[in-house]
Protein backbone atom coordinates (compact mmCIF):
# COMPACT_ATOMS: atom_id res chain seq x y z
CA UNK A 1 0.00 0.00 0.00
CA UNK A 2 1.16 3.44 -0.93
CA UNK A 3 1.74 6.50 1.11
CA UNK A 4 -0.35 9.35 -0.07
CA UNK A 5 2.43 11.58 -0.45
CA UNK A 6 4.36 8.67 -2.53
CA UNK A 7 0.76 8.34 -5.15
CA UNK A 8 0.51 12.26 -5.26
CA UNK A 9 4.21 12.11 -6.72
CA UNK A 10 3.31 8.78 -9.16
CA UNK A 11 0.54 11.35 -10.07
CA UNK A 12 3.26 13.90 -11.17
CA UNK A 13 5.35 11.80 -12.87
CA UNK A 14 2.58 10.09 -14.65
CA UNK A 15 1.24 13.50 -16.46
CA UNK A 16 5.13 15.19 -16.80
CA UNK A 17 5.79 11.64 -18.66
CA UNK A 18 2.69 12.48 -20.92
CA UNK A 19 3.34 16.17 -21.21
CA UNK A 20 1.07 18.00 -19.22
CA UNK A 21 2.43 21.37 -18.65
CA UNK A 22 2.57 23.54 -14.92
CA UNK A 23 1.99 20.57 -12.73
CA UNK A 24 1.88 21.81 -8.93
CA UNK A 25 1.71 19.50 -5.87
CA UNK A 26 -0.62 20.70 -3.03
CA UNK A 27 -0.25 19.11 0.39
CA UNK A 28 -4.27 20.04 1.89
CA UNK A 29 -4.24 17.65 4.53
CA UNK A 30 -4.13 20.81 7.38
CA UNK A 31 -6.69 22.59 5.42
CA UNK A 32 -9.28 20.43 4.37
CA UNK A 33 -10.54 16.85 4.78
CA UNK A 34 -11.12 16.23 0.74
CA UNK A 35 -7.54 15.17 0.84
CA UNK A 36 -3.92 14.84 1.98
CA UNK A 37 -2.63 16.18 -1.70
CA UNK A 38 -4.11 17.64 -5.05
CA UNK A 39 -2.23 17.85 -8.00
CA UNK A 40 -2.85 20.23 -10.71
CA UNK A 41 -1.84 20.08 -14.14
CA UNK A 42 -2.53 22.09 -17.69
CA UNK A 43 -3.46 19.80 -20.82
CA UNK A 44 -3.27 21.79 -24.38
CA UNK A 45 -5.95 20.21 -25.72
CA UNK A 46 -9.03 18.25 -24.91
CA UNK A 47 -7.48 14.91 -26.18
CA UNK A 48 -4.31 15.30 -24.25
CA UNK A 49 -6.91 15.97 -20.76
CA UNK A 50 -8.53 12.29 -21.52
CA UNK A 51 -4.95 10.67 -22.83
CA UNK A 52 -3.94 12.49 -19.02
CA UNK A 53 -6.48 10.83 -17.35
CA UNK A 54 -6.52 7.50 -18.35
CA UNK A 55 -2.90 7.43 -18.15
CA UNK A 56 -3.26 8.45 -14.16
CA UNK A 57 -5.69 5.67 -14.09
CA UNK A 58 -3.89 3.26 -15.30
CA UNK A 59 -0.47 3.98 -13.47
CA UNK A 60 -2.69 4.03 -10.05
CA UNK A 61 -4.26 0.93 -10.51
CA UNK A 62 -1.13 -0.77 -11.84
CA UNK A 63 0.28 0.32 -8.68
CA UNK A 64 -2.20 -1.35 -6.39
CA UNK A 65 -4.79 1.62 -5.89
CA UNK A 66 -8.29 2.36 -6.45
CA UNK A 67 -9.47 5.18 -8.64
CA UNK A 68 -12.58 6.00 -6.50
CA UNK A 69 -14.00 8.81 -8.91
CA UNK A 70 -13.76 10.63 -12.43
CA UNK A 71 -15.41 13.36 -13.09
CA UNK A 72 -15.73 15.97 -16.71
CA UNK A 73 -14.08 13.18 -18.77
CA UNK A 74 -16.99 13.74 -21.47
CA UNK A 75 -16.80 17.68 -21.12
CA UNK A 76 -12.94 18.25 -22.14
CA UNK A 77 -12.17 21.24 -20.41
CA UNK A 78 -11.73 19.89 -16.93
CA UNK A 79 -11.46 16.04 -15.46
CA UNK A 80 -11.44 15.00 -11.73
CA UNK A 81 -10.05 12.28 -10.62
CA UNK A 82 -10.40 10.87 -6.59
CA UNK A 83 -8.11 8.78 -5.29
CA UNK A 84 -9.22 9.23 -2.02
CA UNK A 85 -5.77 10.28 -0.34
CA UNK A 86 -5.01 12.24 -3.78
CA UNK A 87 -7.24 14.63 -6.09
CA UNK A 88 -5.64 15.10 -9.62
CA UNK A 89 -7.18 18.19 -11.60
CA UNK A 90 -6.64 18.22 -15.35
CA UNK A 91 -7.18 21.39 -16.96
CA UNK A 92 -7.38 23.28 -20.36
CA UNK A 93 -5.38 26.88 -19.78
CA UNK A 94 -8.49 28.54 -19.86
CA UNK A 95 -10.10 26.68 -17.52
CA UNK A 96 -7.35 26.58 -14.88
CA UNK A 97 -7.23 30.59 -14.92
CA UNK A 98 -10.57 30.93 -14.47
CA UNK A 99 -10.92 28.21 -11.11
CA UNK A 100 -7.53 29.28 -9.79
CA UNK A 101 -7.03 26.12 -7.31
CA UNK A 102 -4.32 27.64 -6.65
CA UNK A 103 -5.42 31.02 -5.67
CA UNK A 104 -8.46 29.08 -3.99
CA UNK A 105 -6.40 26.82 -1.67
CA UNK A 106 -3.47 29.28 -1.09
CA UNK A 107 -3.42 27.96 2.68
CA UNK A 108 -2.03 24.80 1.66
CA UNK A 109 1.98 23.39 0.93
CA UNK A 110 3.27 24.10 -2.38
CA UNK A 111 5.87 20.81 -3.16
CA UNK A 112 8.21 21.08 -5.00
CA UNK A 113 8.09 18.37 -7.96
CA UNK A 114 11.43 19.72 -9.68
CA UNK A 115 12.79 16.51 -8.39
CA UNK A 116 9.78 14.44 -10.02
CA UNK A 117 9.63 16.09 -13.37
CA UNK A 118 12.04 16.38 -16.16
CA UNK A 119 13.42 20.00 -16.72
Amino acid sequence: MMTPKEIAELVVKTLDGKKAHDIKMLRTTDVTVLADYFVICTASSSTQIKTLADEVERAVEEAGEEVLHREGYRSGGWVLIDLGCVVVHLFMDETRKFYNLEHLWSDAEEIDVSALVTP
